[in-house]
């Protein structure tokens, strides 16, 4: 198994890389924000469960398809791009506010929240050149199985991942009541959301294969 040495050494670079603000993080926020917490760590469970599919992926060698095959990356990137579009489209055109404390309140349902951080997750070819790039780095051969110390790599990374966007989720759901409280249902939650979700596109589709 890896030794507490590895294992410190890939917890630091796993904190630097989740408390650098990224899309993930954006995406997270943006949930919180528009829907509380409790939305905010479904679509954070999905992106968990996203990475456990990419690391998956890489214990078994499938990650190294985009490599080996850049059409199978660009037709994941622009297929992922077009779900984030429609995304974006179904968000401006929601009717109602998320944040109206009534029966009206168009609310999604948590589950649904989950599918999407999955999916966007899953979508994403970069997350996937990442797992592939980083965690090879810190897999020995001779310590054991390397899917189960991929697996492992990957839950120290959720974990991490959770303490840092855990916080972020708390801060955007305590700064949405402020914002909120006691002035009448807004909309603009509902277009931060579906700005993230453009943006994200956009940024997936002019996203080079590097």
């Amino acid at each position: 198994m890896l030794s507490l040495a590895t294992l410190a050494l890939f917890s630091g670079a796993c904190l630097a890389l989740t408390a650098t603000p990224g899309p993930d993080m954006l995406l997270i926020a943006s949930r919180s924000v528009s829907q509380g917490r409790a939305a905010g760590f479904a679509s954070f469970a999905g992106i968990m469960v996203g990475t456990y599919c990419h690391a998956l992926a890489a214990a078994f060698g499938l990650s190294q398809l985009f490599l080996a095959a850049p059409m199978a990356y660009d037709i994941v990137r622009f297929a992922g791009a077009a779900y984030l579009l429609y995304l974006a489209w179904k968000t401006f055109r929601s009717e109602g506010t998320m944040l109206t404390p009534d029966a009206s309140m168009r609310r999604y349902p948590v589950g649904r929240i989950f599918r999407q951080g999955l999916f966007t997750n899953l979508i994403n070819p970069k997350v996937a050149l990442f797992v592939l790039a980083l965690f090879p780095q810190f897999v020995k051969p001779e310590a054991g199985s390397v899917a189960l110390q991929i697996m492992l790599l990957a839950t120290v990374l959720n974990v991490i991942g959770f303490f840092v966007n855990g916080s972020v989720i708390l801060l955007a759901s305590r700064l949405s009541r402020k914002l909120n409280s006691g002035k009448s249902a807004s909309r603009w939650p509902q277009y931060l959301l579906g700005s993230v979700f453009a943006g994200l596109a956009c940024r997936l589709a002019l996203a080079g294969q590097r």
